[in-house]
């Protein structure tokens, strides 16, 4: 049986932080279950790929952004921002923590509809 893939594309940050939390938490959940895991940072979740970002994050009674990072990519996950997103923010692949990665919508649709996967927004 072929691995199960999930990716999913984070909409907000700060701004928007249950929302921000859930898409983390299901991601470093995923990975520690087996699941092969892709992560889109796009908008204000785009900042958690720049490296101590994510420790200004806090939401009472969630799991602590910062260590749900370390999971997904421990595990093997990806990590990926949008490269729009990047532009606007003038982020460049060299200020992203290490194992992120800078790509676009060619690639988020090519990873979404492959054969297997499922594919959720937050």
């Amino acid at each position: 049986m072929a691995k199960k893939k999930l990716v999913l594309k984070v909409t907000a940050g700060a701004d928007a932080p249950e929302r921000c939390s859930q898409a983390f938490t299901v991601a470093a959940v995923a990975v520690a279950s087996g699941v092969e895991v892709s992560l889109w940072l796009t908008g204000e979740a785009s900042w958690f790929a720049l490296p101590g970002r994510a420790a200004e994050f806090s939401l009472p009674h969630a799991a602590p952004l910062p260590e749900l990072i370390e999971g997904i990519r421990v595990g093997g996950g990806l990590i990926t921002v949008c490269t729009q997103c990047a532009a606007r923010r003038d982020i460049e692949e060299k200020d992203l923590i290490e194992g992120a990665r800078i790509a676009g919508a060619q690639v988020f649709v090519a990873e979404a509809m492959g054969d297997g996967v499922q594919a959720l927004v937050y």
